[in-house]
This record gives structure tokens, C-alpha cells and sequence, in this order.
């Protein structure tokens, strides 16, 4: 991709001259990120709805799973070019609004060459003409499917935690370090660690007893366990 068509046309989230951020996959070339749209749901802890990879492995995920798999060189140049396409469209600038639903929001980043990263709002079937290209490339990657794609099984997730009462019954505690130190930034825990527990935006209940005489109720949080990919930076 030219970087001085994009320079000119459109916002540009410099992210080859910072360091990665959490959530981020290193040698990822096409990454978009699609929040489930159901109630309850924590979006920040679903996995990319497609991620595409410099050698051409990609990643389908949904609300919790993920599956795996890899274009022919010629599928992943094709998809590259489409990514091209959208960088050389004139007066592009995020947020996008293409029409339709606005609180349907998607979040696209290009990361070849010079990056890019675009927040989309609306239908992709409801962009006009001088949309086209980032409108069909939205709407294939959601929709994204390739003979190749298995279930992919994650090795470790990124254990996120707040205080919050969520419907429904609640789970103690159950893993090896204190709910306090989740509590305070976010841990790595291990596919076995993660067993038997909800994962992706689903989000689980867990009551802690408040301590002291004057206790009365136990206290509550909602976990999620976002399913890290390869690499990915948690």
C-alpha cells in the first residue's frame, strides 16, 4: 500500500511507530473486530471476528469460539488488495458512517505497511456507491468462511474482572491467586485454569462473602476470559 495516498486522504493510527497495545497480534495484516450484539454480553472480551495473518493463517472468531486456518497465497493477496483498495478511497476518514443502524459499530484495522484503523458505523448493505469497497470487504470478513477453517483450541485467555451483579446465580472463586489481584489489572490464565468456565463476551458470576462482623451479603463480580490468539499481546 502507497503511504502517500493514505497520508492524504485519510486518519491514520500510526501503530508501526508505537509499541503493540494488548489486544494486539503481532505479523496480523487484516484484523476486524465485530462486538456481539446480544444484551448481557461483554464485547471487550470477544475474540476478532477475522484476523489474517502476513503468511496467511486466519482466525474466525464469534462470541466465545474461534476457528483456524490458512489461504493459499493467492486468496491472501486477493484479500490484500481489496485492503488496498479501501486505503485509496478519497476523502476516507474515522469513523465511517455508511448508512443504515448506527449503533452497529465495527472496527477495522489494516496493518500492512502503513497502518490504518477505522471504526465503521452502520449496515455495509447500506453504503453508498463511493463506499463499495469498504463496504464489501466488511461485509465478506463478517461473514467469512474458507474450506480450511477447524475449531481452534486456545492456550490461555486474559482474565478480565469488575464488581457487578449480573442475573442469574454466581460460582465461588476457584483459582489458585486471589480475586484481588484479577481485580487490580487484568492475568493470563492457562486453557486448564479457564476449564469449565464461560469464555469469549460470555461473562460469569462469582460471590465473594464480605469479611468482617457487619457483613451482611457477599459481594459480586463478573469475569470474562477472552481467548488469546497466537501471539496475540494479552
Amino acid at each position: 500500500m502507497k503511504a502517500a495516498s493514505r497520508r492524504s486522504s485519510l486518519v491514520v493510527l500510526a501503530l508501526s511507530a508505537t509499541p503493540l497495545a494488548a489486544g494486539e497480534t503481532p505479523a496480523a495484516s487484516i484484523v476486524l473486530e465485530a462486538p456481539p450484539g446480544p444484551t448481557g454480553r461483554d464485547p471487550s472480551s470477544a475474540p476478532p471476528r477475522f484476523v489474517l495473518l502476513d503468511d496467511g493463517q486466519v482466525f474466525v472468531g464469534g462470541t466465545s469460539r474461534i476457528e483456524a486456518g490458512r489461504l493459499e497465497k493467492g486468496e491472501a493477496q486477493a484479500l490484500r488488495k481489496r485492503a488496498e483498495q479501501v486505503g485509496k478511497l478519497p476523502g476516507l476518514a474515522s469513523p465511517v458512517a455508511l448508512g443504515g443502524d448506527p449503533s452497529r459499530t465495527l472496527r477495522l484495522r489494516l496493518l500492512d505497511d502503513d497502518p490504518l484503523d477505522l471504526v465503521v458505523t452502520g449496515d455495509p448493505a447500506a453504503a453508498p456507491p463511493s463506499l463499495a469497497p469498504l463496504a464489501t470487504l466488511l461485509a465478506d470478513l463478517v461473514r467469512f468462511h474458507h474450506s480450511s477453517l477447524r475449531p481452534y483450541t486456545p492456550t490461555s485467555y486474559r482474565m478480565t474482572v469488575r464488581e457487578a451483579r449480573l442475573p442469574g446465580g454466581c460460582r465461588a472463586w476457584g483459582f489458585a491467586f486471589p480475586l484481588a489481584e484479577a481485580l487490580a489489572s487484568p492475568r493470563v490464565v492457562s486453557a486448564a485454569e479457564a476449564a469449565g468456565w464461560p469464555t469469549g463476551a460470555v461473562p460469569a458470576s462469582v460471590c465473594v462473602d464480605d469479611a468482617g462482623p457487619s457483613a451482611s451479603a457477599s459481594r459480586r463480580y463478573a469475569i470474562t476470559l477472552r481467548p488469546l490468539l497466537p501471539n496475540e499481546l494479552p
